[in-house]
């Protein structure tokens, strides 16, 4: 390290302030005065010339306040950085809207161009008709299940306030690409989400100017937090500090296990971060190990031919009964409809209405389901979802019953209308 002419001062100093600041420990914690250390000399190098010798420094304020508890510091002196800052940038920060409408931004959106926008920046996560994919979080739906031992928590069903809905979007969307959403496309996606949950027809518009007359439906289904008079005082009880429990506590489920955490590609909790050795050599998994080879299945002993067919008997459709091979075709092709409607025991209305019994129903009478206005007027004209009625609509719904708030396209094979009919032929009311 060279050395300047200054650096024997900067020595002496430093050690006339280290001996000052022990000796005030000293004083402090033992309340005897500690022997004055004598002056280190200074130290100096064949280039620098001789130099006085420095005037002894004086205490610190620190090294007195540590002697003398009633010397008080003062406070930090202002670093001098930065600026208060201006107007505009506050506003640029203060996103907020309240439930009254207080900071809304002026614009409007319609659910038409929310349809579209919330495709390409919402349903990789959300789905295409907000019904949510994987474990990533349900937008619509949920009617009447907020009392059910698992309630589908919706925008529809479970948001008080609007004024979140456009907010939050605004604010935190598209995941990992927050705010790069303009105003008007924020308006055209909560408008979307609101069609989406039968709270307004394909037409609708929303603005800054008709927001605040949009009340949702769990608007009064809040209030006050009252725990601490109502059920504080049922657990109250003197707490148990030794030999609680008989055996170590063990994990018995996580979160990944049941489903309720969306996942990566890879496998992985989304947003889990990459591992750092696998980085640094430019992998993004880990290898995957081999799998362990099955042991080979043993040849199983062959059964006697039936006579006369081929076909084991169970295989074989019973009089006017569906053919089981098309059953089989339109369970798979309803993996397309089964985001919104859901069929089977213990079915219930989701984003679309339960399909149970739908074969030879009335229109527009499943309960919990809010239908557009032409297949209400349908269903109260006597409208029966028969083969014919069922095969219009699912090859094109918007042209069926304009207005329905089935945004699926349609099933444009005949062979897959007839399979899906089929596979809901097998569920009764």
């Amino acid at each position: 390290m060279s050395k300047s002419s200054e650096f024997p001062t900067i020595l002496l100093v430093t050690g006339w302030a280290t001996a000052a600041t022990v000796a005030a420990f000293v004083v402090a914690t033992t309340g005897q005065d500690a022997p004055e250390p004598a002056p280190a000399a200074p130290i100096v190098t064949a280039e620098a010339a001789p130099e006085a010798a420095p005037e002894p420094v004086a205490e610190t304020p620190v090294a007195e306040a540590a002697a003398d508890p009633g010397i008080v510091i003062p406070a930090a002196v202002p670093l001098g950085l930065g600026r208060p800052a201006l107007p505009e940038e506050i506003d640029a920060w203060d996103l907020a809207v309240l439930p009254d409408g207080t900071g809304l931004p002026e614009g409007s959106g319609d659910v038409e161009t929310g349809d579209a926008v919330f495709a390409e920046n919402c349903a990789s996560c959300h789905g295409d008709f907000a019904e949510g994919l994987d474990s990533w979080p349900v937008l619509a739906g949920g009617a009447g299940s907020l009392t059910d031992r698992r309630p589908v928590k919706t925008i529809g069903s479970y948001w008080p306030y609007l004024s979140t809905v456009f907010d939050y979007i605004h604010r935190s969307m598209p995941f990992g690409q927050a705010q790069t959403l303009s105003v008007d496309d924020t308006y055209a996606i909560t408008a979307f989400l609101l069609y989406s949950n039968g709270l307004v027809e394909d037409d609708f518009t929303l603005s800054h100017e008709n927001f605040t007359e949009i009340v949702m439906p769990n608007a009064d289904g809040f209030y006050p937090d009252d725990r601490p008079e109502t059920e504080y005082s049922l657990f109250r009880a003197e707490p148990c500090m030794e030999n609680c429990r008989t055996a170590a506590p063990e994990v018995t489920k996580r979160a990944v296990e049941i489903s309720v955490t969306p996942r990566d590609a890879d496998g992985k909790p989304a947003g889990t971060l990459p591992v750092l050795s696998l980085v640094a050599t430019g992998k993004t998994v880990a290898p995957a190990e081999p799998a362990a080879e099955a042991p080979a299945a043993e040849p199983a002993a062959a059964e006697p031919a039936t006579e006369t067919t081929g076909v084991s008997p169970a295989a074989e459709p019973a009089s006017g009964a569906p053919d089981p091979t098309l059953i089989a075709a339109g369970e798979t092709v309803f993996k397309k409809c089964a985001a919104c409607h859901k069929v089977g025991e213990g079915a219930k209305t989701a984003v679309g209405p339960a399909l149970n019994g739908v074969i030879g129903a009335a229109m527009a009478q499943a309960g919990g389901f809010n239908y557009s206005a032409t297949l209400a007027e349908m269903g109260a004209g006597g409208g029966v979802w028969d083969a014919t009625a069922l095969h219009s609509f699912l090859e094109n719904p918007k042209a069926f019953a304009p207005g329905t708030k089935m945004a699926f396209a349609g099933l444009k094979e005949p062979e897959d209308r007839d399979a899906v009919i089929a596979y809901l032929s097998t569920f009764g009311p």
